[in-house]
């Protein structure tokens, strides 16, 4: 079975073992902070699956982290076990596809690069460590093959150990979302050993969980309903008595879940294990998630919490499978998804969106018909697409210098599909778009690798360029075409009205792009 690919991937991480229409077979690995899920799922249609193979093995990755910040030995040890194990089963089932995510607790591990090495030697997997946003993504597209979201805003809480991502959704996709470190087993190893008592415990928690907020925004609509995914949710449900519909959905009054929480607060882990039947590596964490999904549903006014049975290994499985069948559309796919986030993230600093969207519009055109020169690919104009919008971010905090706080805002945030090191890259591009060059002096440049600073210098010309093209920000510029000669460029640019601004501001910060490309630059206009 080919080896699934890592951070920097496509929406199919192993290229395809056997192309064809359905059945697809394809398997998730979730590696979390409290357990590691292994998946395989055979999909007769895009949304209708049947399951081959699901093992969950209480490897709790966390419970060093959050306290040391590294990975224990014996629990590395034991993840490879069972990755090899996994990944023995897998090959026998002829995957299509192979994705093996971990969450926060890797995440956040000092060496966790030596686990994904270790698993990487040993095994067919490579082990992704993504970030909280795209954690969001995935489990809403795991939460949206559920339940029908057309029509209204909903509040996405997806408790993890390690982490809560809670996120403002629609049928389309995120339109808001928070990654807060304050999962299950977290909390229990940050707070457990200051008060063994169970009813002590409780009254910690309740102090410590009322800091978590829902997005900003779902405080401006009625939203449609509270959504709630996570293993805990699914065994507090059961708890709760809600019966399941068809679809394997049940609802919990807030209520009901309050009661289920003086129950666990006056049992001992014992009692909880043995009276109510508890796993014994949930019995410890489901008070800790129940507060904080109890919190969560009373801050947004909910008197019922949704639980659609889902979470995110069958996201992942459902982007596989995505992914095989959008073929030479992937990255359409990738940039539409892209572009709804950056603008969700662009909206929370107020920036001005027609401008970053015609901005985007003109460096990707500029992009497609420079290939020859640059060189570059698709990963590379995405990167320019989330630069281009989000250029001007900064201008949140402040007009003066807001170049440099655009690039603060950007490597300090998370969007989908990209990882740290790409968004200190967006960043870096954003930051060039205006005032000086880049230079050796720059700190947060010289971060970057020697290829990673070249990429930067190329599409942050582009971006130099694009941006002079809106300089009035309403927009003029219809269409804009590259004219070769042999020692310069000609910028033919459609426009309705006069671009005097346009030109003047082309004169003043074309200078990257013709270091560069080493070409002269000017600009034609028609009518």
């Amino acid at each position: 079975m080919a080896r699934a690919r890592g951070s920097r991937r496509k929406p199919a991480p192993s290229e395809a073992i056997r192309e064809g229409p359905f059945p697809l077979r394809v398997g998730a690995v979730d590696t979390g902070s409290n357990a590691i899920r292994f998946m395989v799922a055979e999909f007769q249609a895009p949304r209708q699956s049947r399951p081959l193979l699901y093992r969950r093995v209480p490897v709790r990755l966390g419970h060093q982290v959050f306290l040391t910040g590294r990975l224990a030995e014996e629990t590395m040890a034991a993840a490879v076990a069972e990755f090899v194990s996994f990944c023995k089963e897998a090959q026998d089932l002829g995957l299509s596809a192979l994705r093996a995510v971990a969450t926060s607790a890797v995440r956040e591990a000092r060496n966790r690069e030596e686990l994904v090495e270790r698993i990487r030697a040993a095994t067919c997997v490579e082990l992704e460590v993504i970030s909280g946003s795209e954690e969001a993504r995935l489990v809403h597209l795991a939460v949206a093959s559920k339940l029908d979201l057309a029509g209204g805003k909903w509040i996405l809480v997806d408790l993890g150990g390690g982490s809560v991502e809670v996120s403002l959704v629609d049928d389309m996709g995120m339109l808001w979302s928070e990654s807060h470190t304050m999962g299950s087993v977290r909390l229990l190893e940050i707070l457990g050993q200051s008060s063994p008592e169970p009813a002590g415990f409780k009254a910690l928690l309740a102090n410590y969980v009322s800091a978590l907020r829902i997005p900003a925004p779902a405080q401006y609509w009625a939203a449609a309903g509270f959504v709630a995914t996570g293993g805990n949710i699914e065994s507090l449900a059961t708890l709760a008595g809600a019966p399941r519909d068809s679809k394997g959905v049940a609802r919990v009054g807030v209520d009901d879940l309050a009661q289920v929480i003086d129950l666990l607060a006056g049992l001992s882990y014992d009692e909880r294990v043995a009276r109510l039947g508890l796993k014994e590596d949930r019995a410890d964490v489901i008070l800790p998630a129940a507060m904080v999904y109890h919190h969560l549903a009373r801050a947004a006014r909910a008197r019922e919490i949704i639980v659609p049975g889902v979470g995110l290994k069958d996201g992942v499985l459902l982007d596989l499978v995505d992914g095989l069948l959008s073929g030479s559309n992937r990255s359409a796919v990738q940039e539409g998804q892209l572009t709804r986030a950056a603008i969700s993230l662009g909206r929370r600093f107020m920036f001005d969106e027609a401008h970053g969207v015609q901005v985007a519009r003109l460096a990707l055109s500029l992009f497609d018909q420079t290939k020859d020169l640059h060189g570059l690919g698709d990963q590379d104009r995405l990167l320019l697409l989330v630069a281009a919008l989000l250029h001007d971010i900064g201008g949140f905090i402040s007009h003066d210098g807001h170049h440099k706080h655009s690039l603060y805002l950007i490597s300090h945030s998370e969007l989908p599909r990209l990882s740290p090191n790409e968004m200190l890259v967006v960043g870096n591009i954003a930051r060039y778009h205006r005032k000086s060059l880049p230079k050796p002096s720059h700190p947060e440049f010289m971060r970057l690798p020697e290829s990673d600073r070249k990429r930067v210098s190329i599409l942050a010309a582009l971006l130099r360029v694009a941006d002079a093209l809106d300089r009035s920000h309403v927009q003029k510029v219809k269409s804009v075409r590259v004219v070769w000669a042999e020692d310069e460029l000609f910028l033919r640019v459609e426009g309705g009205d006069s671009l005097v601004l346009e030109r003047w501001a082309l004169g003043e910060k074309k200078d990257l792009f013709e270091k560069v490309f080493r070409k002269k630059l000017s600009l034609a206009v028609s009518a």
